[in-house]
């Protein structure tokens, strides 16, 4: 029988995003991600039945930088991954390396009562999750 305490995502989350608006320039942006030192920038909800999206500064320069788009004319949503894969606070996260591994991603926002709490990734899951098992 396995008495392992259960480690949940709320357990091992980060808060290293900001949020932008969607009609944001990437050039503002960037602004944004630098004043509040990120690489992650989520794509607040337009209304209640909206969903986030999220933009990665790898994203920036993979479809900005890379095509030669002007950061001042782009707008965010134009480059925005949308809607966002989410795992909940709840969760093991045994369950949440299962589900990075089987959809290739390294991570996600950590959502409770339809809210962003933070972003949990693999480095989190071992190095909070797993030291914490002692």
């Amino acid at each position: 029988m396995n008495t392992r305490k259960p480690v949940f995502n709320k357990d091992v989350l980060n808060n290293n995003f900001a949020y932008v608006d969607g009609m944001r320039t990437v050039a503002e942006a960037i602004n944004v991600a630098t004043t509040n030192q990120v690489n992650i920038l989520i794509v607040e909800k337009r209304h209640d039945h909206d969903e986030y999206g999220m933009v990665l500064l790898s994203d920036i320069a993979r479809k900005v930088l890379a095509v030669d788009k002007s950061p001042e004319r782009t707008n965010i949503y134009e480059i925005m991954n949308k809607p966002v894969f989410s795992v909940p606070a709840e969760m093991d996260v045994r369950y949440t390396a299962r589900l990075f591994e089987r959809f290739d991603i390294n991570k996600a926002p950590v959502i409770e009562n339809g809210k962003i709490l933070g972003f949990v990734s693999y480095d989190d899951i071992v190095l909070k999750g797993m030291c914490s098992q002692k």
